[in-house]
């Protein structure tokens, strides 16, 4: 009995031994960061990525998550999607603009005002916020341009705003950033300043002018600084970070994000709306050809769906389509009007589709004339060959058997049969001809070549 006990604490013992250190050292590294890259222009598919990894940080129980930022820019209703899951996370986002030489501007600095904590590194600036999404970007609405260390310009100009819309958009904006900046206690006058005048910051005077509330030279730096610091997350609830010596974690994003990403621009999804529509076409004219079709259907259907995230001018893509029945039209039934017509419908309504004027979301104007051209080429050519069919003679039927050599088989009483392109044919005529002859086609009747005596050559030839 007491040979079992003992072995039975020494068990216990060495389980001790074993379990509590490794325990210990895992709980020592148990503390995670993970960093979410937003390069490059903000659109639905970054819209998507973002709110996946900050669920997966919820999920997985992470310390905070890196939103590292460097972006010109995006569209308005992607940043909204973005800053609402920002400002629903449980987990505390730090914002960091990275790495020296990056910006974020337009759709970045509202979202930066939105993170718990932050950042920027060296070299680095924000601002020129903005809203661009209606037009051009509005001068500003009366008030003082900043200078590059943030203090006002007594001698900057005053514009106005050029419309009620752009009034209305410009001050909702104002509303957001402000609401944020005071939701995250940081400078909201700066904040407006950046939206009604465009203004921006470098690093060092957006920490001056407390408008981020670190510099920092890389993630690892980051950490450090931010450890210790309380935040308060989504509920009112506030939470201590616990950053230091943290292990961090990149999310990047899914194949299904990047590809989206590709398809969900202007240029793009105007080429794959173009190539749907004229596969189809190719299809519908040349059918069992498959390959148009295919190809055409899958080009249509990821062209739409990019145009139902983007915001588009519905009167634009009328007179595209429009522009492209009539080219249509014009391919099979040539004319001058429907042609002409048919590319500048098309131009018109190019220029016209997608309302974005947001950094990374323009229709290049050199895709636009690239396709004009090519759909002008297309329309010459068909005009050409119309040229070309009135004025060569014809290839087939009975005009192309005018004066054709017909070699006589047998001839008997103004008629018999002639050998003509590999075929035998009945004939009659009004001479004589002898087996062996050759005869000249003068006109087809009921299946029967008429036929006469081939006139001689002159004497020079």
């Amino acid at each position: 009995m007491q040979t079992v006990q003992a072995t039975l604490v020494a068990a216990i013992v060495t389980v001790a031994l074993i379990v509590f250190p490794i325990s210990a050292s895992a709980e020592g590294n148990d503390k995670f960061v993970l960093t979410i890259a937003i390069d490059g222009a903000i659109g639905p598919a970054t819209a998507g990525y973002v709110k996946d990894a900050l669920a997966k940080a919820n999920e997985r129980r992470a310390e905070a998550v890196i939103l590292r930022l460097n972006t010109p820019g995006g569209l308005v209703t992607s940043m909204r999607e973005i800053i609402a899951d920002v400002l629903a996370s449980p987990v505390p986002v730090i914002g960091y603009v990275a790495p020296s030489g990056a910006h974020a501007a337009s759709a970045g600095t509202y979202i930066l005002y939105a993170t718990h904590i932050a950042g920027m590194a060296p070299g680095t600036n924000l601002g020129a916020a903005t809203p661009v999404q209606m037009g051009n970007p509005v001068p500003g609405l009366p008030g003082r341009l900043p200078d590059k260390d943030g203090k006002d310009k007594k001698d900057a100009p005053q514009t106005e705003p050029k419309d009620a819309m752009t009034a209305k958009v410009t001050n909702d904006a104002v509303a957001l950033i402000r609401s944020l900046a005071e939701l995250r206690g940081r400078n909201a006058d700066w904040a407006e300043q950046a939206v009604r005048e465009a203004a921006s910051l470098s690093a060092g005077a957006a920490l001056q002018a407390k408008v981020i509330d670190l510099i920092a030279r890389s993630p690892v730096e980051l950490l450090r600084q931010v450890d210790g610091r309380v935040v308060e997350i989504a509920g009112g609830e506030t939470r201590r970070l616990a950053t230091r010596d943290a292990t961090i974690e990149t999310i990047d994003p899914g194949w299904i994000s990047q590809f989206l990403s590709i398809i969900i621009t202007p240029n793009v999804a105007f080429i794959l709306l173009l190539v749907g529509i004229y596969g189809l076409i190719f299809e519908f004219t040349s059918p069992g050809a498959v390959a148009p079709g295919v190809i055409g259907t899958i080009c249509l259907l990821l062209g739409l769906y990019a145009l139902n995230l983007l915001p588009i001018n519905y009167t634009g893509l009328g007179l595209m389509l429009l522009g492209i029945a009539l080219l249509t039209i014009e391919a099979f039934n040539p004319t001058v009007v429907l042609g002409l017509g048919g590319v500048i419908a098309f131009v018109f309504g190019a220029v016209m589709l997608f309302k974005v004027e947001a950094p990374g979301y323009r229709l290049s104007w050199m895709v636009i004339g690239i396709t004009a051209t090519m759909f002008i080429g297309l329309f010459l050519f068909v005009l050409g060959a119309l040229r070309r069919a009135r004025t060569n003679p014809a290839r087939v039927g009975r005009r192309a058997m005018h004066g054709l050599p017909a070699e006589v088989i047998d001839w008997s009483d103004g008629k018999g049969h002639v050998f003509m392109q590999g075929e035998r044919w009945q004939a009659r005529g009004a001479e004589a001809f002898t087996p062996g002859e050759t005869a000249e086609v003068d006109s087809i009747t009921d299946l029967t070549l008429v036929v006469r005596r081939r006139p001689k050559p002159n004497a020079g030839e």
